[in-house]
């Protein structure tokens, strides 16, 4: 799972990436969504046909919706090890509930 930091903005807790790995994972797919957004709309000014660009559409969603998944499961992660301290069980038996959470959650895509 990747490892977050917490800094403190005023009366809220803000979640921040601190694994260079896992930022970058994020932004390459978000760079890849935005590439494949950026052929929707060369295919709408070409007059493509609204099928294929439906599909398009769609792996769009998907690519978006995974990265939601990502970074809620990330989110989680932070949440849970803060609230069981130390304890190394526990944090083997979070990790394997979130891989449980995470494909529950792709699934729904």
């Amino acid at each position: 799972m990747v490892p977050l930091t917490i800094k403190n903005r005023g009366l809220c807790a803000m979640s921040e990436l601190s694994d260079a790995k896992t930022r970058a994972d994020l932004l390459n797919r978000l760079k890849r969504a935005e590439g494949q957004l950026r052929g929707i709309q060369r295919m709408i000014e070409e007059g493509q046909g609204c099928r294929d660009i439906a599909t398009q559409m769609a792996a769009v969603r998907k690519a978006l919706d995974s990265a939601y998944v990502h970074m809620t499961v990330c989110f989680m992660q932070q949440e849970l090890e803060a609230c069981v301290g130390g304890d190394a069980d526990a944090g083997e038996r979070i990790g394997s509930v979130l891989t449980d959470v995470q494909e529950l959650l792709g699934k729904l895509r």
